[in-house]
């Protein structure tokens, strides 16, 4: 069992990580927004930042995204007879 819980939280620090480092991408995008001026498509820049948070959330291109953590949660905190 110890093993598995050390695999389980070994697993979870890694999607926590990948979470944090795609963070970066929701930042670039967001900075997008905070630098376009009148004469930009704010609607488009507006679209690339919910597409960018969305593949953040569900993985996407980009990896496991918060789903991948949340399950990574979940099944570390069971192992450890948590409720998630």
């Amino acid at each position: 069992m110890g093993d598995d819980l050390q695999e389980a939280r070994e697993e979870l620090d890694k999607e926590f990580e990948q979470l944090r480092k795609n963070l970066g991408h929701i930042h670039a995008a967001l900075a997008d927004v905070d630098r376009a001026g009148p004469l930009d498509d704010i609607a488009a820049v507006l679209e690339k930042l919910e597409d960018t948070v969305k593949e953040v959330r569900t993985g996407g291109l980009l990896g496991g995204g918060a789903k991948g953590h949340a399950k990574a949660r979940k099944e570390y905190l069971e192992m450890q007879g948590k409720r998630p």
